[in-house]
């Protein structure tokens, strides 16, 4: 469950501006997840203090029904939030990420999670 008031933090260090890098958005649900989409609210704060805020809508099921990720009872996604992005500065970012429907509470979301790899 994945409560509104619930956002997920990440933080980390970028050291090489030169290189891209592609961040996605990791999200685990199970076949209880009552809807097909997911809004999220994804937040950055740079090391020099600039913030960037967005607001974001993923897929989890086609029209069907039929989850989009991979798995049986659990299936995991990656969502892209970021491709080939540099950032602007070296030092430390965090990232946040909240959810933006109008469910208090959302049943079957299990994990949350960022991922971020440099472009070769």
């Amino acid at each position: 469950m994945w409560d509104k008031q619930e956002e997920f933090l990440f933080h980390f260090e970028i050291r090489d501006i030169s290189v891209s890098y592609n961040m996605s958005f990791q999200l685990r649900n199970s076949g209880i997840y009552p809807y097909r989409n997911l809004w999220i609210l994804f937040g950055e704060m740079s090391p020099s203090g600039i913030s960037t805020k967005d607001t974001l809508e993923y897929k989890l099921a086609d029209e069907s029904g039929k989850w989009t990720g991979s798995g049986i009872t659990l299936f995991q996604n990656q969502f892209p939030l970021r491709e080939s992005y540099h950032f602007p500065d070296t030092g430390k970012y965090t990232i946040s990420i909240r959810h933006a429907m109008r469910d208090n509470q959302l049943q079957g979301i299990e994990n949350v999670g960022l991922l971020i790899e440099k472009v070769n």
